[in-house]
């Protein structure tokens, strides 16, 4: 309800500097306009501006009247008067803009009046946010998925309701459905808490107050539940004891109560949390799975935006301690609210303050509660959950039971029954498809009969397939958001293997297996090196000593040269550009004899090796010293050139005839 989406704050209100001929008449309003009785004032302010009279703070005030009232084509209108006008106004006012916009589907022109917004507020994260990310529309339109089904929910009324939550086999939701005493803000009754009884079929039906102890004559609305069904957290207005309070601007706030369950299905022990104020809000709790935290939004100092997300562990006895901001990775200067945690601990929010479809969307964190408890960086990756579940409009109070795969958000886009509906889905099935081909890695010809085996994180064997003629494979029914480990073998071939990770939606994985010749025809003028996959043998600088990861290298070229005792080979050192040209002619000379050395002492004919050292004339980058060469590589492109190559000179007798 817009209600809860816009009041967790106050609003700062401008001065009024209209008109002359109009200064009664906006003076007359600014009581509605700043006790958020936003259709009187708009009516009002509406009419003062068709009939000709318009100045920076009367478009300002008609602009907001309309923004705050969710009336955005109206809000999109006056705003465009504003900008218009061309004076200097507070750059919240373009990122406002841009929100109207967005409503109305105008994403061209309302990133141009983001990146008016980032120009003259860089420092704001929600500029930030949409810098970083200006291929936004693409990447929601890839995180969007055509597997879920959205239904407007039976029960929903012409008037509002949202913020759906599980209770035993009824969903507990807030609704203006009630009548009785109107809320100024949008002429609807005041809120409270309903249920409705869960069907075999699904469906939803029987919708009754939840209970008379927890609603009152003022708003309740966003419950949640402990585990064990104990004890539910939910948002009231300032109201307890039959007393309303207010801060010194006479504004009446919210604020987060506990109930406990009782034994007649009913509930008692309301109880305010010990950190609500009569100067800020608190609302829309949620509990997590293991019962040990409650998230919830709120405007209490230290706040970054206009409403932030906080949590408070709750401790063995049922008492909270003290709220922690969820930080800057999470909170904008924009408006973050209710929050939700699934089984699995993916934090999902509403936001303004990201790079969106307009309006509230609906972002996840993956794996939050784990990412929050074993890193302090917060590196959290922030991602709109995309279409259907968002929209142009505000798409805000998501919620899902992994268990029964039923979910439930709330929108007031078009086509609704009434102000915000609850809608339906359905989680569907997570199962992944990895799939690819086997092919010969230096020809890129494909590999028939070729075995592919699919292996679990921990290794444990899932399937096996001989590839056909077509060397394609395919593994269906993965599990998502797990890692897995394929790998491809056939004879003569040495096997390959590639570890990945399941995304966190049905889609397909890719992936070549290119498999190595194990058995490779040895020839005079072949580059072992090559035909054993080693490493180059590095030189420390100005050194020819062998290094300890180089003789593992010179292992496998010593081994070939046991098992052909024929074979002879020509040991090519080099070094990089720095130093004189005779200098290194004569380091890579010590170099390759360095390494003739080696194999000397470890029992191979000296007149089976010979040593070169080429110094710096076969460079294999771009790295000379030479005023017209690139004289600023690193130290690793340097190290490229202190090499040493092995070059097969003959075998059994035939020779190689190159230099």
């Amino acid at each position: 309800m817009r209600l809860l989406k816009y009041t967790l704050l106050a609003l700062t209100l401008l001065s009024s500097s209209i008109l002359c001929a109009q200064e009664r008449t906006v003076k007359k309003i600014s009581k509605d306009y700043n006790n958020l009785e936003y259709i009187k004032t708009s009516e009002i302010l509406l009419e003062v501006a068709e009939n000709g009279y318009e100045s920076k703070n009367l478009l300002q005030k008609l602009g907001n009247s309309f923004y705050f009232n969710n009336k955005m084509e109206g809000a999109a209108k006056w705003y465009g008067k504003l900008m218009a006008l061309e004076e200097d106004i507070d750059p919240e006012y373009y990122f406002r803009y841009a929100q109207a916009l967005k409503f109305i589907e105008n994403y061209q022109e309302a990133d141009k009046w983001m990146q008016k917004f980032n120009e003259t507020n860089p420092s704001d994260s929600r500029a930030k946010a949409f810098v970083s990310k200006d291929n936004y529309l693409s990447l929601i339109e890839a995180s969007s998925t055509k597997d879920i089904s959205i239904k407007n929910l039976n029960i929903n009324s012409p008037l509002s309701d949202f913020g759906t939550t599980q209770y035993k086999d009824q969903i507990i939701i807030a609704s203006t459905r009630g009548g009785g005493k109107l809320y100024k803000w949008n002429e609807q009754p005041f809120l409270d808490l309903y249920s409705a009884q869960k069907q075999d079929d699904g469906s939803y039906v029987n919708v009754l107050p939840f209970s008379d102890i927890v609603n009152t004559e003022y708003h309740e609305s966003t419950a949640s539940f402990s585990p064990d069904e104990e004890t539910m957290y939910f948002t009231r207005n300032n109201f307890y004891q039959k007393k309303l309070g207010t801060d010194d601007k006479n504004t009446n706030r919210l604020q987060m109560f506990r109930a406990r369950a009782q034994d007649n299905n009913n509930w008692d022990d309301v109880q305010p949390i010990h950190f609500n104020s009569d100067d800020y809000s608190v609302a829309h709790p949620v509990v997590n799975a293991s019962g040990t935290k409650v998230y919830f939004a709120s405007d209490m100092p230290g706040t970054v935006g206009q409403s932030d997300l906080y949590v408070a562990s709750i401790n063995e006895d049922g008492s909270l301690g003290d709220p922690t901001n969820l930080g800057k990775a999470i909170n904008t200067e924009g408006k973050e609210s209710f929050p939700f945690i699934n089984a699995k601990g993916d934090f999902y929010f509403s936001s303004n303050g990201f790079p969106g479809l307009g309006g509230l969307d609906v972002y996840v964190i993956r794996d939050f509660e784990n990412t929050m408890t074993n890193s302090m960086s917060q590196n959290f990756i922030v991602e709109n959950v995309g279409k259907p579940i968002n929209s142009a409009q505000d798409d805000f109070g998501y919620y899902e039971n992994l268990d029964t795969k039923e979910g439930f958000f709330t929108s007031n886009r078009d086509g609704g029954k009434g102000d915000d509906d609850i809608y339906s889905f359905t989680i569907p099935e997570c199962a992944q498809v990895v799939e690819g081909t086997v092919k010969d890695i230096e020809t890129m010809e494909l590999l028939s009969q070729a075995i592919v085996t699919l292996f679990d994180g921990e290794g444990t064997q899932l399937q096996q397939i001989t590839v056909g003629d077509d060397a394609a494979y395919k593994f269906e029914g993965l599990a998502c958001e797990k890692t897995f480990l394929v790998r491809g073998e056939k004879e003569t071939y040495a096997s390959t293997e590639k570890r990945f990770t399941t995304p966190n939606k049905k889609q397909k994985t890719e992936i070549e297996l290119l498999l190595k010749k194990d058995k490779v025809k040895l020839e005079p003028c072949a580059d072992l090196a090559k035909i054993l996959d080693i490493s180059i043998i590095y030189f420390d600088f100005d050194r020819f000593n062998i290094r300890s990861d180089a003789e593992v290298e010179l292992q496998k070229v010593l081994a070939v040269l046991n098992q052909y005792p024929t074979m002879t080979i020509a040991i090519r050192s080099h070094t990089d550009c720095r130093g004189t040209v005779a200098y290194n002619e004569k380091l890579s000379n010590d170099r390759a004899k360095s390494t003739r050395q080696y194999f000397i002492d470890k029992g191979i004919a000296v007149n089976r090796l010979t040593a070169i050292g080429y110094g710096e004339s076969r460079l294999i980058n771009d790295c000379g010293c030479e005023p017209s060469n690139n004289s600023n590589c690193s130290e690793t492109e340097h190290q490229l050139n202190r090499r040493s190559e092995f070059i097969i000179t003959s075998l059994n007798g035939e020779k190689c005839l190159e230099n």
